[in-house]
């Protein structure tokens, strides 16, 4: 199963869900991530965030959703309130789509101590939802059931 996380510039909160699902999933699941306009560079604070946290950043880059274009993945969540109303690539197809709205800790212009917390409580958010989303029973759940479980974490 692959799943892959979307967000607008593909710098930050859909990094930041790649690196823990792919932290947190067993053998034959994997995350990736995209955006549907990329900045083409990883935000430094989401880095040094999985770094303290003990996640590997290893192979992580902002790319455009073609790069899975003849792989396409199994899952789409869209992780930014800018990317829930785009349409995903017709390539995409029949991947069941849901959408996990976080709010951007690189847009926090605080104090240094701030911004960091804001890093982590996003890191924590997101760990809390990889979290539940592996522990479902995926062999045995339909389609719409799949769907609907992974709406609901998306409000947690």
């Amino acid at each position: 199963m692959k799943v892959l996380f979307m967000c607008t510039h593909n710098s930050c909160r859909s990094i930041l869900s790649e690196a823990v699902f792919n932290h947190l999933a067993p053998a034959g699941v994997e995350a990736v991530s995209s955006g549907s306009f990329p900045s083409g560079r990883v935000n430094p604070r989401a880095l040094q965030t999985l770094q303290s946290a003990g996640i590997s950043t290893e192979g992580l880059s902002s790319k455009s959703s073609d790069a899975f274009e003849g792989s396409p993945p199994d899952i789409v969540i869209t992780v930014c309130d800018r990317a829930a109303g785009e349409a995903c690539p017709v390539f995409f197809g029949p991947a069941l789509k849901a959408h996990w709205g976080l709010s951007d800790p690189s847009e926090v212009t605080a104090s240094e101590a701030e911004i960091r917390t804001a890093f982590e409580s996003t890191l924590a958010k997101i760990q809390e939802r990889v979290g539940v989303f592996l522990s479902l029973p995926l062999s045995t759940m339909s389609a719409d059931e799949l769907k609907a479980e992974l709406n609901r974490i998306g409000t947690l």
